[in-house]
């Protein structure tokens, strides 16, 4: 069997790994809301910069 993983698209391989990464540093999920809100708003900048 194949691991559906490996043929998913960049962004859902990103997305789990963020999540394993926050998961295994016992980060609060308020604190990862408020995290994700600042990297969101960062990329959104360099979207419109480039």
């Amino acid at each position: 069997m194949t691991n559906p993983l490996k043929q998913a698209p960049t962004h859902v391989k990103l997305a789990v790994d963020l999540i394993m990464l926050l998961e295994q540093h016992d980060v609060a999920p308020e604190e990862v809301l408020k995290a994700l809100e600042f990297v969101k708003s960062d990329f959104e900048k360099k979207l419109v910069n480039n």
